[in-house]
C-alpha cells in the first residue's frame, strides 16, 4: 500500500492472538499489557504513529479502542489509532447508516459486532460469516470466497461494506469490487493505514489499487 509514498515506512511488532471467540481464554488475549509492550518496542523506532491493526473492539466495544489509544499515547508519547476507529470514522464521514459485514468469525462474535454497530446508529442490513475461530485459519480463506460473500452482501445495497478481520486476504480485492458493485468497501487492514497516513500528515491520494478510501482527505 505504501510503495507509492516515498519516505513512508511501516514497522511491526506483534503479540499472540490464536483464537477469536467469546471464551475467557480468547478474551484474555487482548489484555492491554501485551499491546502496550508491543507499542513500546515500536516507539524505539521513533515512529510517528502507532496503529493497532486489529478488530477486537468491534465485538468487545468501541470504547476499548478509544481507551487503548489513550494508553498507548500516555506510554509512548506517540499518537495512536486502530482499524476499527478508522472504519467508524470513514462510516461517519460518509454518513452511512447501513452496513454490509463480511467476516470469518463465529456466530456469537458476529452478533456482538452487529449489536455494537446498532448501538451507534448503523444497521447491518446484510452479513456473511464463516464460523471460524482459529486465527491462522482466517489467513487461509481464499480471496475468491471473500469476493463471493461481498457480492452476496452487496445485493442488499448497504451504504458501505466492510471486510472485518486483519488476517483476511481481502484488501487487494476492494478496488475491483468497488467498481463492479458500486458500493464503498472498507477493508480493516486498509482503514488503519488510511488513518495512520492522515495522522502523519501524508497525502494518501497516490495510493492506488486499494480502494476509494485513500482518496478521502481531511
Amino acid at each position: 500500500m505504501l510503495r507509492e509514498l516515498p519516505g513512508v515506512s511501516a514497522h511491526f511488532a506483534r503479540f499472540p492472538v490464536t483464537e477469536i471467540s467469546l471464551s475467557e481464554q480468547s478474551l484474555r488475549q487482548f489484555d492491554d499489557t501485551k499491546i502496550l509492550d508491543a507499542a513500546r518496542l515500536l516507539a524505539d523506532a521513533h515512529v510517528d504513529v502507532i496503529c493497532w491493526s486489529g478488530t477486537s473492539a468491534s465485538w468487545l466495544g468501541f470504547e476499548r479502542d478509544v481507551e487503548l489509544c489513550a494508553r498507548i499515547t500516555q506510554a509512548t508519547g506517540i499518537p495512536a489509532t486502530t482499524s476499527v476507529l478508522a472504519l467508524n470514522e470513514l462510516l461517519a464521514r460518509q454518513g452511512a447508516r447501513t452496513l454490509g459485514l463480511v467476516s470469518p468469525y463465529v456466530e456469537e462474535v458476529q452478533r456482538r459486532i452487529i449489536d455494537n454497530y446498532a448501538g451507534i446508529g448503523i444497521e447491518v442490513v446484510a452479513e456473511r460469516h464463516l464460523d471460524i475461530s482459529v486465527n491462522f485459519a482466517f489467513s487461509e480463506v481464499e480471496p475468491g470466497t471473500l469476493g463471493v460473500l461481498l457480492r452476496e452482501v452487496g445485493r442488499s445495497w448497504p451504504a458501505a461494506m466492510t471486510t472485518l478481520c486483519t488476517n483476511l486476504r481481502a484488501a487487494h480485492l476492494v478496488d475491483g469490487l468497488e467498481s463492479e458493485i458500486g458500493i464503498p468497501i472498507y477493508d480493516s487492514v486498509a482503514t488503519v493505514v488510511w488513518k495512520a497516513l492522515q495522522l502523519c500528515g501524508v497525502d494518501a491520494r497516490p495510493v492506488r489499487g486499494w480502494g476509494r478510501l485513500f482518496q478521502v482527505q481531511t
